[in-house]
């Protein structure tokens, strides 16, 4: 098991464009850190290897306190073997990192932030509904760099009204502050989100796939520039600074998923928790996991490869089809990349298909053409 996900559901308010699983009433944060404890005690004999990484994800974990942070800590190093060096990493928002809880998470394990930004812009900030703002995002980057070398921030492109230039500000703003890795996400639309009532009511323009693309390409040159390696779709890091887990979730490495709606994988067999704060509790508390389990076909674990792969740097390793799927396998991988082969949007170099930069932006795209569906 090469890392521990846990979730953490609460978050101050919401963001217009969000889907994740969260709520904005902490009334049970005391209760929901309980069964995070109980859940990894129950879960325990699941992991027979050393922990090399921990991520607390949401939601908003930078919520939790001194006392609950420990308290969690406290049971993962009591149940687990974790590694001396492993990366363990905090989603914080701007508006939560005060000087005292960057110093509170400073003196905890955690050795990694990454911090939910967005934009630079008090516009973006405003339309996406963040409890931050421009100043908030600034001060605490810097009050952050005081305890971390190993510091990622968020964007976001593609938004509503973003220009070129202000993307490419944005990104200049980034850099400038000296960050080691930059994650940058295009702006989508998803079903039941304020976002999506917004655009179809017409208070809100559509999202546009063109000025995505044209932020995208914006993106990958600045950070070129920048000395950022892109190794992952929407993933830029400074040598040294790749995150660890999630180049373990891209690799097809297993984790556990702790927490409400938190999904684990130990190789063959997908597990989802129960998307519901009280069914979660209540489940935990009386001894069972609030769980649903699929287990992946040959089939499955191919698409799901090809998926992954093709968004790395590394591609797809044309030995590994082979030796875990079957010749096959690799062969139709071949036969189906061809057409793109042939448009320059796909390469083979060191025996491994992978998107050229060309192909970049339609990734998800070309990766579909490869899935094996019947």
């Amino acid at each position: 098991m090469s890392g521990i996900y846990l979730h953490i559901p609460f978050c101050k308010q919401a963001c217009h464009y969000c889907d994740f699983h969260f709520s904005t009433s902490v009334k049970k944060k005391g209760a929901m850190v309980d069964a995070l404890c109980k859940e990894l005690i129950l879960r325990k004999k699941e992991v027979t290897e050393t922990v090399q990484t921990i991520y607390f994800g949401g939601g908003t974990p930078s919520l939790l306190t001194s006392e609950e942070l420990k308290q969690l800590f406290e049971t993962i190093f009591k149940n687990f073997t974790v590694a001396p060096d492993a990366e363990i990493t905090l989603e914080a928002n701007p508006d939560d990192l005060t000087k005292n809880q960057i110093e509170t998470i400073a003196n905890s394990p955690i050795n990694r932030l990454s911090i939910g930004v967005q934009s630079f812009f008090e516009a973006d900030l405003t339309l996406m509904n963040r409890a931050h703002n421009e100043k908030e995002a600034f001060l605490c980057i810097e009050e952050a760099k005081k305890h971390f070398n190993n510091i990622s921030i968020d964007l976001i492109y593609g938004i509503p009204g973003m220009t070129n230039d202000r993307w490419k500000q944005n990104l200049h703003t980034a850099i400038s502050l000296n960050i080691p890795h930059l994650s940058c996400y295009a702006l989508t639309v998803e079903p039941r989100t304020a976002l999506k009532k917004f655009i179809e009511k017409g208070i809100v323009l559509p999202v546009e796939d063109a000025v995505a693309e044209a932020h995208y390409k914006t993106l990958l040159k600045e950070t070129e520039i920048a000395g950022f390696e892109n190794y992952e779709f929407s993933n830029f890091g400074k040598p040294g600074y790749h995150s660890r887990n999630n180049t373990a979730y891209w690799q097809g490495k297993p984790y556990l998923g702790i927490g409400p709606s938190a999904h684990g994988f130990d190789g063959k067999i997908r597990s989802w928790n129960v998307a519901n704060n009280t069914k979660y509790i209540k489940a935990i508390a009386a001894g069972k996991l609030p769980q649903e389990q699929e287990t992946l076909s040959v089939k499955d674990r191919y698409n799901e490869y090809i998926m992954t792969g093709l968004r790395t740097k590394w591609g797809v390793s044309l030995d590994k089809l082979e030796d875990s799927f079957g010749r096959k396998y690799k062969e139709y991988a071949l036969e189906q990349a061809n057409e793109h082969l042939k448009k320059g949007m796909l390469i083979i170099a060191d025996n491994s298909l992978k998107v050229s930069k060309k192909g970049k932006f339609l990734s998800d795209g070309i990766a579909s053409d490869l899935f094996l569906t019947d």
